[in-house]
């Protein structure tokens, strides 16, 4: 199930991001869905739902936001070394 959401721009916004409605509507959807991947909010798998990919799609998208597939703690990596 869907739900519109409905979200106000100025119109210089298309332009100056060289995007028409649905291509600012992907890119909203994918930056939106990598900002909360990368602050612990939500998982990859419901990130990729979110941004309308693939889940091997949106981590290969992360790249364009700075964002790594890989969102573990410094402890999380010790435990996880400890235990090999």
């Amino acid at each position: 199930m869907s739900v519109l959401l409905k979200l106000e721009m100025p119109e210089g916004a298309f332009s100056a991001l060289k995007q028409d409605h649905e291509g600012l509507t992907r890119e909203l959807r994918l930056a939106a869905a990598a900002k909360w991947y990368e602050m612990g909010i939500i998982s990859q798998e419901k990130a990729a739902e979110i941004a309308g990919l693939s889940r091997t799609k949106f981590i290969f998208s992360l790249s364009r936001y700075g964002v790594s597939p890989f969102q573990y703690t410094v402890e999380e990596i010790r435990e996880e070394l400890d235990r090999v």
